[in-house]
């Protein structure tokens, strides 16, 4: 699928993407997230790593069930049931090691049928453990309060700390691990930024604020260092077509924390409107300026 910032980002060649996931595993990656509904990625990735199998953590995702679709009963646990043989089919393996309930809400999370139906697939062996990915806090706080959630999937970066106060603690506490997404921020986190629409002027202005931090490595370094740090996350998401970035991001992992002082600039930079901060209100592809 195409995604990232428009006209900077490429979707990969089959090839380039199996070389891609292949150099993952050699340089130590040991956990790879997808979902029914990324284009081919089941797929591309079954090709690519069916002869590697055992060197990775397979995390994939529930497609969500069409419109008109019962969402109660049997009909819901078939679609379920469905969907995890059609990935396990994409992806060549018997087992997917963490399955997600994709966008999961608030009242999909307090319904709990979905759940129910991924522990039926959880008896027979074919999925291990069970996650969710949620947006906002309602829904990530009653998944990690339920207990039948081993992991939560959030968007969480430098300027999108909203789950730093009460959501991060939780899971700690709760032993429920925490796989963030959006760590670049769909790619603006880098010298993207000045690509930004004016629509998101107050994002741009944010960014650059970062990048002009005393003493700041680049933008991309401090937003995986500044993750990574938190003590509840359990894996970071690198989300690239690019061997270089790929290397530049476990290169930044590997530096540790940022310096005190350097976290304590970064939290003093706010945007205030946080609608900026999700990417799927930005304005569409033909707004933004020019990469030249």
């Amino acid at each position: 699928m195409d995604y990232g910032v428009p006209g900077r980002d490429f979707r990969p060649t089959e090839d380039q993407a199996a070389h891609l996931l292949n150099r993952v595993l050699d340089l130590g990656v040991n956990f790879i997230d997808t979902a029914r509904v990324y284009g081919t990625s089941e797929e591309v990735i079954g090709r690519a790593l069916a002869a590697r199998r055992n060197e990775y953590i397979l995390a994939s995702k529930v497609a969500a069930p069409p419109a008109g679709l019962q969402s109660t009963g049997q009909e819901l646990r078939r679609w379920v049931a469905d969907s995890i043989t059609t990935s396990l089919r994409a992806l060549q393996t018997d087992v997917i090691d963490l399955l997600q309930i994709h966008s999961a809400t608030l009242e999909v999370i307090q319904r709990g049928e979905i759940i129910e139906a991924i522990a039926d697939a959880q008896k027979v062996g074919s999925v291990r453990f069970t996650g969710a990915t949620t947006y906002g806090e309602p829904a990530t706080l009653a998944a990690i309060e339920d207990g039948r959630y081993d992991c939560v999937q959030v968007a969480y970066n430098l300027l999108d700390r909203q789950f730093e106060t009460q959501v991060l603690p939780l899971a700690r506490q709760k032993d429920v691990g925490v796989v963030v997404r959006s760590v670049l921020l769909r790619g603006v986190l880098s010298d993207a930024y000045v690509h930004l629409p004016a629509q998101l002027d107050e994002l741009r202005a944010a960014i650059g604020r970062l990048a002009a931090l005393p003493v700041a490595p680049c933008v991309p370094e401090m937003a995986y260092r500044y993750v990574l740090a938190q003590p509840a996350i359990a894996s970071a998401l690198v989300g690239t077509a690019r061997l270089d970035e790929l290397e530049a991001a476990l290169d930044y992992a590997s530096r540790g924390p940022l310096p005190e002082e350097l976290v304590d600039g970064i939290r003093q930079i706010v945007v205030h409107d946080e609608a900026q901060l999700f990417p799927g209100n930005w304005p569409r592809p033909e707004a933004w300026q020019s990469p030249g």
